[in-house]
């Protein structure tokens, strides 16, 4: 019983892991005041990329960098769209993730069928050896330890440096911003980078470690729970974490659900993970005042220069 309640634990860890990775980049850009809807297909761009950059050349480091950087170029174009030439954020993150859905299937189209042996675990020596805490905590491939690395980063970068206090006052009042100094432009170009960055990482994630071979739509709408979660999380990382841990869990939950052969239909089980997110939103959407007091007050809303 001990041993498959650690397996079940790890999956959950596995599953959350790329929720973590997208969620913050996301939390981020809508911190600095930009809504960027086109997760889904940054994360898709960063798995296709990840996957061919290991097949071609055996690194898995090398792997984890060009799905980076195939996310940020993804987000560079919305950055370009939205801030150059003051594009709807919402129209243009939507037609992101198509573009995305459709570019990472041509260039991923020779890549399927192709397995790769996923990320090496790196048990940290001593740790690793605790009787259950070991496995749990200590024994994961890079990927899931820099999921907890990045989470307390971004919550000391927020709450203790004067970067993360400059990109929130972006968020909150950009003209209040530019009018002491702040290149508001710029701070934003930075945060929509970023959170590509973060998504084609989640994406390398999953065809790296999580599924470790490139699938068409692989992440199966982790994307749009991923921007759930931040207004779930009402724009903490701490609550982005939690949240992720959360949905993760429900997703392995209707697996298990589904081996166990609960007298289900398993596309009613597939459903549990949006219908949670549906009925989170909705929940939360109750509290309108507590939303208006955590959201980014210029989130969405474009910056015109006065000067």
């Amino acid at each position: 019983m001990g041993e498959v309640l650690i397996a079940a634990v790890l999956t959950i860890i596995t599953a959350a892991t790329p929720l973590v990775y997208a969620s913050i980049g996301e939390m981020i850009s809508e911190k600095a005041g930009v809504l960027n809807l086109g997760v889904e297909g940054m994360m898709l761009m960063g798995a296709v990329c990840g996957f061919a950059a290991v097949n071609a050349t055996d690194s898995s480091a090398i792997g984890i960098i060009v799905g980076m950087l195939a996310g940020s170029g993804l987000s560079l174009i919305f950055a370009v769209l939205v801030l150059g030439f003051q594009a709807t954020q919402v129209a243009t993150g939507l037609a992101l993730t198509i573009f995305g859905i459709g570019i990472s299937s041509l260039i991923g189209q020779d890549l399927v069928g192709i397995a790769y042996d996923g990320l090496p675990k790196l048990p940290i020596p001593g740790l690793s050896a605790i009787p259950v805490a070991g496995k749990l905590l200590f024994n994961h491939d890079i990927l899931v330890y820099g999921s907890f690395v990045l989470i307390l980063v971004v919550s000391w970068f927020l709450r203790s440096t004067r970067s993360g206090l400059i990109l929130r006052a972006v968020g909150d009042s950009h003209d209040a911003a530019h009018a002491i100094g702040y290149h508001v432009i710029r701070i934003r170009y930075m945060a929509i980078l970023f959170g590509g960055a973060m998504s084609g990482l989640a994406g390398a994630y999953l065809s790296l470690s999580y599924s470790p071979l490139w699938i068409e739509n692989m992440s199966a709408g982790r994307g749009w729970i991923a921007l759930a979660l931040v207004v779930f999380a009402t724009w903490r990382p701490w609550r982005v974490f939690t949240g992720a841990y959360l949905f993760g869990g429900i997703t392995i939950l209707q697996l298990h659900a589904q081996a166990l052969g609960i007298g289900v239909p398993a596309q009613v089980m597939s459903m549990l993970p949006y219908v949670a997110t549906i009925i989170v939103l909705v929940l939360i959407s109750q509290d309108h005042n507590k939303i208006k007091l955590n959201a980014p007050a210029c989130i969405g809303k474009p910056f015109h220069p006065t000067s």
